[in-house]
């Protein structure tokens, strides 16, 4: 075993291989950017290495760097974690001509399978179903249009170099493939550096099944079961579990040994996971999609229902040790769900979110255990992948285990940073979840059912609480009791004091106080119509169930000075923190209602932000590379005429967001 491992990345995935790290008695080594500087990673390594400044090419992507800190801290080992250089092959061979082990497999194989051109190739030479596609590299923009055509629409288009869903495009309608091939590989570019693009049959309803394998480097190989990952959003995994309540033990088995072949075909060493597409009504027809030449983020629910720390046997193969089972030694025991917690806004459509972590409180207890990269004052920002952590919970029985994750999401408390929790445990109790009747698609059918439209009057109502003051005795011990602003007043009960409040991206609220509430540190209770509602709160924001609010003071005087209700009506604003990458006009442009202007990237992903109404651009204050904040001023579209002008709700104010349908394919985010 190693005296020193190097973990080449930041967040929860350096956190989760640390801890197996310090378990096995091995010195752990981190690194960090500018941005990262306080992160949970870099205090619980045994020591840390800085990279540079925060864009992640200055730092976590710089090979050289990376190199660097390896032989400063004297490490022997470079584990790349999942994401980021975790499947960059030529990363894999710098370490190796360094002199370090890479924990994964060899360079030649995360090439060939980071194609998933070849990769195709390869396996479908092993006789491992795959998708019909296209065939060859390289194909211009016209032979991908011709390919899409011949196998008919809908199709998707997939950049070959990587996932995540990153440049992926389900194109349904012929006549907009040039424009979505354009799109495909402009992401593609900016993700991976590379914008070869191919084209797959789309099967409608189908289902994300992957199978987790182990191989050593003595030839030994196995796999650990399947994870049935089809609840997605937007190309992203949000919920896994294993196993899958689809496969009888022989499609298992199947699919299993269809996995192992695959390895075998690419002389596979460490951990990987090899990832099928299954038509949800004929689960023996299973097709190959890709191999994730790493660690899963995915892989806590294989540990729990296996027994085997995947990290720590990641360690042992790289140091040269045999696996010491064969296939009929490994068996799946009870249930196990994930839940990725994201820095997201559901009620803003999903838009990436930001700030500083002000409370937190993340589950663990009898089968429930927390994956994290947070601690209270964590910087959430555009610049990395918003995945912050993951709660996962097992039981004996998939019912046990669904109901553990509701309960322990309904315990998640991050305030500061608006985050999924809550859809989540909502999305947890669907009845077709609860059937486990899943497919790629269900999410996206479904989302808007499971996002509360409207703000709580007991969220109001504790906030209200929580601003009244608490006026400090005078020099005598006197207390102004008209200082509190609870509406106290001689000989009466108190009288109705309004409040007015604001939810950002919602409308301010007159909110008339009932007095309902109680303030007991950082937890509210209020009580309303006999119930009794119990939040956490710092700051501005309140905590409950696993949602969150912020809550601002509102001054109507003053907004109504300042004429911000009409700046409204013409400001296209930044929906989230990020960075301008596409201006499409000029100021003197006439545009039409719904016509995108600006692109905004944040977080590895595109917004584009549409003009709220027909008209004439007479502001435009950025320019591609332009850093802005959230709800910063891009651009002022002033209406055609006063008179009968009518603006688009579906865009006024706000980023549309440039997705596809959702597919069942997916390698982790950059990050």
């Amino acid at each position: 075993m190693f005296d020193t491992v190097l973990v080449a990345n930041r967040g929860e995935i350096a956190v989760r291989v640390i801890r197996t790290l310090r378990a096995l008695g091995v010195r752990s080594v981190a690194v960090f950017s500018d941005a990262d500087a306080e992160a949970r990673h870099v205090r619980e390594a045994d020591t840390a290495v800085r990279l540079g400044a925060a864009p992640a090419a200055e730092s976590y992507l710089s090979v050289e760097k990376i190199l660097a800190a390896a032989r400063t801290s004297g490490a022997q080992a470079v584990h790349p974690g999942y994401g980021f250089l975790a499947e960059n092959a030529e990363f894999a061979r710098a370490c190796e001509e360094a002199g370090l082990v890479f924990i994964g497999p060899s360079a030649e194989a995360i090439s060939l399978m980071g194609d998933k051109i070849r990769a195709k190739e390869t396996v479908r030479a092993a006789g491992v179903p795959v998708v019909p596609g296209s065939s060859g590299s390289g194909l211009s923009d016209a032979q991908l249009a011709d390919s899409a055509r011949e196998i008919g629409m809908p199709v998707l288009l997939k950049p070959s170099a990587g996932g995540g869903g990153k440049g992926m495009r389900l194109v349904r309608d012929a006549a907009v493939l040039d424009e979505e091939i354009a799109a495909a590989r402009r992401e593609a570019r900016a993700s991976f550096g590379d914008d070869t693009l191919l084209v797959e049959r789309w099967i409608d309803r189908p289902r994300h099944i992957e199978i987790q394998v182990l191989a050593d480097g003595h030839g030994n190989v196995v796999h650990l079961g399947e994870r049935e990952c089809s609840l997605q959003r937007r190309h992203q995994k949000i919920i896994e579990e294993a196993p899958s309540v689809l496969l009888d033990e022989h499609t298992r088995a199947a699919m299993g040994e269809a996995a192992v072949q695959a390895a075998r075909s690419c002389a596979y060493r460490g951990a990987g996971t090899v990832e099928f597409i299954v038509p949800g009504g004929d689960p023996s027809s299973y097709y190959f999609m890709e191999m994730n030449t790493r660690l899963q983020v995915e892989h806590p629910v294989t540990e729990l229902i296996t027994g085997l720390d995947l990290v720590e046997w990641q360690l042992r193969v790289a140091a040269g040790e045999q696996l010491p089972y064969a296939q009929g030694d490994i068996t799946l025991t009870g249930h196990a769900v994930e839940a990725r917690i994201c820095a997201e806004d559901p009620a803003r459509g999903f838009l990436p979110s930001g700030g500083t972590v002000l409370a937190l409180d993340e589950p663990e207890g009898e089968g429930v255990r927390t994956d994290s990269g947070l601690s209270e004052g964590t910087e959430v920002s555009s610049l990395y992948d918003p995945m912050l952590s993951k709660v996962i919970a097992y039981g004996p029985d998939r019912a046990t285990a669904l109901r553990k994750l509701r309960a322990a999401l309904g315990r998640t408390v991050t305030l500061g940073v608006q985050t999924n929790a809550g859809f989540l445990r909502r999305l947890l109790a669907h009845p077709a979840v609860v059937a486990g009747e899943l497919d790629t698609g269900l999410v996206e059918r479904e989302a808007e059912s499971l996002i509360s439209q409207e703000v709580p009057e007991a969220v109001y109502e504790a906030a209200a609480a929580v601003r009244v003051r608490r006026p400090e005795p005078d020099a005598n011990g006197w207390i102004d009791p008209y200082a509190a602003g609870d509406g106290w007043r001689l000989g009466g009960s108190p009288a109705p004091v309004t409040r007015h409040l604001r939810v950002p991206g919602l409308d301010p609220v007159a909110h008339v106080a009932r007095g309902s509430a109680v303030v007991d540190g950082d937890r509210v209770h209020v009580t309303l119509d006999g119930v009794q509602h119990h939040f956490t709160h710092a700051g501005d924001w309140l905590g409950r169930d696993g949602d969150s609010w912020q809550v601002r003071d509102h001054d109507p005087v003053a907004a109504s000075l300042t004429g911000a209700a009409h700046a409204g009506a013409d400001s296209l604003t930044a929906p989230m923190p990020g960075t301008v990458t596409v201006v499409k006009v000029a100021v003197g442009d006439r545009v039409e209602a719904g016509q995108s202007l600006v692109v905004v990237e944040a977080m590895k992903m595109e917004h584009v932000v549409s003009a709220p109404h027909a008209g004439t651009v007479t502001e435009l204050d950025v320019s591609p590379g332009t850093t802005v904040a959230m709800d910063q001023v891009l651009a002022v579209v002033e209406p055609d005429s006063t008179e009968g002008a009518e603006s688009d709700p579906s865009t006024e104010g706000a980023a549309q967001q440039e997705a596809g349908g959702s597919v069942p394919d997916e390698k982790e985010p950059v990050s």
